[in-house]
């Protein structure tokens, strides 16, 4: 679960680089895409396979996690007052699945363009290259796609703030604190990821980036 994680976080933290090349206009952005899918295909063809073996085991390590905690205490609590757990927490299970169905949607719009809420999914730019940076404009001016968006980085927040915090406890190489409470790595990754990638649907709607 944990190192399947980490893959994860680290293609989020590179992805979200990627996505804030939308400040510096269409022609960085689509060029950048191009690179992409053009030199770096045979990379990004690895990278996907990678990344969607390590999605596969994590879902199945939170499924097996599941049925072993039910099993471990079949009777549930009468009453629960968490102490030293947070919200993040304990939304990991619900949040997870949440946050999956988003990449779906996410990926059948921007990554195979099944779905094409703007009609940007055939367009290009004058060099020949996929508009990309034209779909991301034309999508996020409609609310409703802006909306799934802003939800699904809330999310994408909530699960890190808590992958990024256990991982490390997880594996063994990070030692446990006296005051478990006390997280400080964790939220500014979380917040900056949620930041970085909410920042783009804002500043589409508020005409910043146009």
């Amino acid at each position: 679960m944990a190192v399947t994680g980490l893959i994860w976080i680290g293609f989020v933290i590179a992805h979200v680089a990627g996505n804030l090349q939308a400040f510096s206009g269409r022609e960085k952005l689509n060029a950048y895409s191009a690179l992409l899918h053009g030199i770096g295909a045979e990379l990004l063809l690895l990278m996907r396979v990678v990344l969607f073996i390590a999605l596969v085991l994590h879902l199945l390590m939170a499924f097996q996690l599941t049925r072993m905690a039910s099993a471990a205490r079949p009777v549930g609590y009468k009453k629960r007052d968490p102490q030293v757990s947070t919200w993040a927490s304990r939304t990991m299970r619900w949040g997870g699945v949440l946050l999956f169905a988003f990449i779906i949607f996410h990926l059948l719009h921007f990554t195979t363009r099944d779905v094409d809420p703007a009609g940007w999914a055939q367009r290009f730019d004058s060099a020949g290259r996929y508009d990309i940076y034209g779909n991301i404009v034309a999508s996020f001016r409609i609310w409703w796609v802006t909306a799934i968006y802003l939800v699904g980085m809330i999310l994408l927040g909530l699960h890190m703030w808590h992958g990024v915090w256990s991982f490390g406890r997880s594996l063994g190489v990070a030692k446990p604190s006296p005051n478990p409470m006390s997280r400080r790595i964790a939220p500014i990754v979380a917040i900056g990821l949620w930041l970085g990638f909410s920042i783009v649907p804002i500043a589409v709607m508020a005409g910043v980036i146009r």
